[in-house]
């Protein structure tokens, strides 16, 4: 009876140890969107991110609310006007890095990653495929970088035409977190 409780214990730990997550809470996404008129950008630092080192599994979770914006209209234009934040307060995205086999968790270094999932803004929910770079930090840490564009179409945001000379169709999205350790 001990020996099976011992030999559990250890498989239970050797399963924890193959299953390494990576966390955030304060991850950094910010869009840029450069129009004849207009270049706006918006910074929002308070991104949840999850990462599954074994299986690849990645997920984002953006309140669009904490997007923040050079001018204060801008920032009531966008939550009330646009992505209307408080009937979808949430941008979510769910996906798996491809080549997650390729990123040694225990060298530091650069890695290449390719990410593919899907993006929720809105209320809509469309395909994203990217590339983007893992850097293995000597803590363990993660930093995760990337950059794509959307289309806001894709979205079903409209624009006014009053303002369409000041808002790209396609702004560019950077992603830039740390992911750290998870421990139970």
């Amino acid at each position: 009876m001990k020996k099976s409780i011992i030999f559990s214990m250890l498989m239970g730990l050797a399963l924890m140890s193959f299953s390494q997550r990576y966390l955030t809470k304060t991850g950094h996404i910010y869009f840029h969107s450069e129009a004849p008129l207009e270049t706006i950008e918006a910074h929002n630092h308070q991104v949840n991110a999850a990462l599954d080192a074994k299986t690849g599994n990645f997920v984002f979770k953006v309140l669009m609310k904490s997007f923040v914006f050079k001018k204060a209209l801008m920032q009531e234009h966008f939550n009330e006007n646009y992505v209307e934040s408080d009937k979808f307060p949430n941008a979510l995205f769910k996906g798996k890095v491809l080549n997650i086999k390729d990123v040694d968790f225990d060298t530091p270094g650069d890695y290449p990653v390719d990410v593919e999932g899907t993006l929720t803004i809105h209320g809509k929910t469309n395909t994203v495929k990217t590339k983007g770079t893992f850097t293995v930090q000597p803590d363990k840490s993660v930093e995760g970088k990337s950059s794509f564009t959307i289309k806001i179409a894709d979205y079903n945001i409209s624009i006014p035409d009053i303002v369409a000379g000041k808002i790209a169709e396609e702004p560019v999205i950077y992603v830039d977190v740390k992911l750290k350790p998870y421990k139970k």
